[in-house]
């Protein structure tokens, strides 16, 4: 029985960069044997167990069969008479077909380590299109490293959307790559080789009608790159992903690949606020508690927080906190949140919601002029 560190973390080893997660491949073994070690099953269905000490996965060698159209039609084998290289021959890339043996030895079949130093995403075999995901992976991993996609591997990826492959992706496993290839360095990547293969039309095409005006590539690479840039959190990068879209056309997109609802709503706003808010030199009290009101600020200011900064990476601003709709809408903010609502109230039993509106249109047009935020 031997055990190989596999995958990504002898990537990202080679790669000099922070390992962390790590995974094993176990060859040699059984279920029976790995169990008489100490190791836990993680399901029945498949081979991976976890260490009685450290709780990280180890899986057997394994080689895979498709059986059906799809990603999820597929047969494994794991036995003690799999090799690490079958184990290594059935994974997508040839940066991530390296193993990692106890004693350091570095076991590298497809080239890898010559891929890496190259920038280039390569498949392994022709098994890649067994598994229509590899393709959303393909492009999560240049907007991550930044690296070209081979010749050879396009045009596999093109053949799979030609055949429909790409058709049998559900929204979650969707949504996950989209998600993460939006948290990477360069999610403007991750769109481009999509549109390449021919797969952005299939999974966003919302999105992909956007394309048809010569502006928006480059729009919309500088706009998701800036909330990369500052370290935006999910619901901004994928507001300011759809912000080209009308709101139905946007709702299509959220509802096809099941964005939370965060995402969603801060989109949806995003849509409906951006002319006025990234033309806007000083918003008046009434555009001003209109912005609060529809973005629910009141109980949720930290939404509005979020809407700024797509619109802020809309506009390319280089100094969000002086943002003129930022400084104009978060001091009228402060200032609405100090109007007392119980003695409004009081003092107004007959109009409560009428009197409210007035004395926090009143709080605004009084406010003193925002100096920054």
């Amino acid at each position: 029985m031997k055990t190989y560190t596999v995958g990504g973390a002898v990537r990202d080893e080679l790669l000099g960069l922070p390992v962390q997660d790590r995974d094993y491949v176990v060859v040699g073994a059984d279920p029976a044997e790995m169990q008489r070690r100490g190791f836990r099953p993680v399901g029945a269905d498949f081979p991976v167990f976890l260490h009685p000490e450290t709780q990280e996965e180890y899986a057997l060698a394994r080689t895979e069969r498709k059986t059906a159209p799809g990603y999820k039609g597929f047969a494994f084998h794991a036995a003690p008479d799999v090799t690490l290289e079958d184990d290594l021959k059935r994974r997508d890339l040839t940066i991530n077909a390296m193993a990692r043996a106890e004693d350091g030895t570095l076991v590298d079949p497809h080239g890898g380590a010559k891929d890496l130093r190259a920038g280039v995403l390569r498949h392994v075999s022709d098994a890649f299109v067994e598994d229509p995901v590899r393709i959303l992976r393909v492009a999560r991993f240049a907007a991550r490293f930044g690296f070209a996609v081979a010749p050879e591997t396009m045009s596999l990826m093109q053949r799979m959307v030609r055949d429909g492959e790409a058709d049998a992706l559900v929204p979650e496993r969707v949504w996950q790559e989209l998600a993460r290839g939006l948290m990477e360095k360069s999610p403007a990547r991750m769109l481009a080789v999509l549109r390449e293969c021919g797969a952005l039309g299939r999974i966003l095409p919302e999105l992909d009608a956007t394309f048809d005006d010569p502006q928006v590539p480059e729009r919309l690479a500088r706009r998701i790159g800036l909330a990369a840039e500052r370290g935006y959190e999910i619901s901004v990068r994928y507001a300011a992903l759809l912000l080209d879209l009308d709101s139905d056309a946007a709702a299509k997109l959220s509802q096809r690949v099941n964005a939370p609802g965060d995402c969603r709503e801060l989109a949806r706003l995003a849509i409906l606020e951006r002319d006025q808010l990234r033309h806007a030199a000083e918003l008046d009290a009434q555009d001003a508690l209109s912005i609060i009101e529809r973005s629910d600020a009141f109980r949720r200011p930290e939404r509005l927080e979020r809407l700024l900064e797509v619109i802020e990476c809309d506009a390319g601003c280089e100094e969000p906190p002086h943002f003129a709709p930022r400084r104009s809408l978060m001091s009228a903010l402060q200032a609405v949140r100090r109007v007392d609502a119980g003695k409004v109230a009081r003092e107004n039993p007959d109009d409560i919601p009428g009197a409210l509106r007035r004395a926090r249109l009143m709080a605004i047009a009084e406010r003193q002029p925002p100096s920054g935020h």
